[in-house]
Parts: structure tokens; sequence; C-alpha cells
């Protein structure tokens, strides 16, 4: 197994926290370093890396076979020329996927217990009456693409014992699938009038720009609450802002449009809105998963084995 030479390219910062020692000691064990490009078999990938594999770039890599990136998506790292060269891709995507459900199930439950609005009126003084408590049984989630992470949502919430309603809008969905997901596939009008909490989780593309427009924003019911944890160009950012500082939608916001947002930008002194600057994928501790992923990736090209985060040439186009 030590024929393959790798090479890993990454922020030094986040190759200490993706590969710290015992994970360096297991991919050692089964492979060789590459002391350059042009060595490399397998070329190891993550956060922080300035690589491009472009036409000349692969012309320096004439040895190289597979690209393991230890992290989410890989397209800033990969261009035509990859597939033209016939390489093996593999992402740790589905690693960074579980944080990024559970932040989303977590903000979803206390949109639906109306969190914010609640801290709000303690802040002033107002402790809430039973009947003014609200939670989150037989309430209505709307899920905006059934991407790795908005299925790991919507198995969450199904999971749950809260008995939520759960609607799934995505043009490439099924509906045997969807049948089997346990979810109501429906158009995004549908998806928009009926949800108590529309949760985002499309990839960015250039026909998913502000997807949630202001048409589609006015078409939530009055107390709604959007929640984006995928990209921030996926709403229009003016039209949120003005449903928002109307009192008539509440917002938690991971991702915004610009990124990060301007000192000042209306979003922050908004009582209703909840941002958090683009936390909710591995973080601390937690990117550790994907290092793991990127090691068993090589172990499995090293032994011939199928890898579990292959991509796709032709799936990319649709995925984040």
């Amino acid at each position: 197994m030590k024929h393959l030479r790798v090479l890993v390219a990454m922020g030094r910062d986040q190759e200490a926290a993706i590969l710290p020692p015992d994970l360096r000691a297991r991919l050692a064990a089964c492979t060789a370093p590459a002391g350059s490009l042009a060595d490399a078999h397998v070329l190891v990938t993550g956060w922080g890396t300035s690589l491009v594999l472009d036409g000349p770039t692969l012309a320096d890599a004439p040895r190289l076979r597979a690209l393991v990136h230890a992290g989410g998506s890989v397209k800033h790292v990969i261009t035509p020329a990859v597939w033209q060269r016939g390489l093996t891709v593999s992402s740790a995507a589905a690693a960074n996927a579980g944080p990024v459900a559970e932040f989303t199930f977590a903000q979803i439950t206390l949109a639906l217990k109306r969190a914010l609005g609640a801290t709000a009126g303690y802040r002033a003084g107002h402790w809430p009456t039973f009947r003014e408590r609200e939670g989150a049984d037989g309430r209505t989630v709307g899920v905006l693409g059934a991407s790795r992470i908005g299925r790991r949502v919507v198995s969450r919430l199904r999971a749950s014992d809260a008995s939520y309603r759960v609607l799934v809008h995505d043009p490439y969905l099924p509906a045997a699938e969807a049948a089997r997901m346990g979810v109501e596939l429906v158009d995004i009008h549908t998806l928009c009038t009926t949800s108590s909490v529309l949760t985002l989780h499309a990839p960015e593309l250039p026909e998913t720009r502000h997807l949630l427009n202001a048409e589609r924003l006015a078409l939530l019911p009055d107390g709604g609450v959007v929640i984006n944890t995928a990209r921030g160009s996926l709403i229009d950012t003016d039209a949120l802002v003005r449903e928002c500082a109307s009192g008539r939608l509440d917002a938690f916001l991971d991702v915004t449009d610009p990124e990060p947002l301007p000192v000042g930008h209306p979003l922050f002194s908004l009582p209703n809105v909840f941002l958090t600057p683009h936390i909710a994928g591995s973080q601390g501790s937690e990117v550790r998963r994907l290092g793991v992923f990127a090691v068993d990736e090589v172990g499995r090209l090293a032994r011939g084995e199928p890898l579990v985060g292959a991509v796709r040439q032709e799936e990319l186009a649709h995925m984040a």
C-alpha cells in the first residue's frame, strides 16, 4: 500500500486541526509522503488550500490520480481539466453535514418556540403566560432542497417526538423517494405559503440566486421564520430586511449576502433576527471528522476499494 505518495495542501492552521498527529500517523501507515505535486499520486486538500487543478497545474502533476478534499464543496479546487484527466475526486461533505444539520434542527426548535420574541419580551420585563408559550407539535416545517444536509434535517425532524409536518421542495427529488423519506413533495409556492418555518438547503448556483426573492418572502405566513445555513445568495437580503423590520417574519441566519455583513448592517439591529458568523459547519473538535474521513478515503484508495465520498462530474452541477 506504500506505493501511493500523498501531498497535503491546505492552510497551516487548518492542516493542524484536520490532520492532528494521530491521523498523520494513520496516513503514513498506508502511504508515503510526496515531496512535491509532481511526485504525488493523491492530493489531499482542505480549507485554506490555494491550489486550483486547472490544465497548467495538472501538467505539473503527471502522476496525480486522485483528489481527496477534507472539506465540503470541491468546486473551488477542480476545473473541467480534472475530468478530462480522469482523476478520481472525493469530498468530505458528508462528514461536514452532521454539524450543520444538528445546528439547523436546534434553530428550528428555537424558531417554533418563538424564542426570539420571548427573549425580547423577557429583556423588556415580560414573563410569558401559559397561553403565550408556544411549542413545536404539529407545526409545519418546509425544507427547500433535499441536499445531503437537507435530508439529514428531514431525518432529524421525522425522528422527533414533536410530530412535525414536513414539506420538501426539490426539483430533482423523485416522488417515490419523497414518500420513502416520509415528507410531502410540494411546489415552491405551496412550500412558502404553508411553512411555519422555512429552512434552506439548496446549493449556490446561478439559478438559485435569490431563490427566496421579495415575492416568495411575501408568501410566507405572518409570523413565519426563515432559516439559512446554506448560502447567503439564496435570499434577497434587502427584501428579507424589509420583512423582518416590519416584524412580519423572523430569521435565523448563519450565512448572509454579503458575507461577512458590514458593520452597522440593518440585520444586526433587528431583535427578531438571530445572526451567527457561518459557524454551523465543523468547528473546533468537530473539524477532526473531516480528517478522519479523508484518511479513511486515502486508505480505500490504497486498498483499491470504492470511495464513500466520490464526486461525479454529472452530479457536480447540482451540488454545493
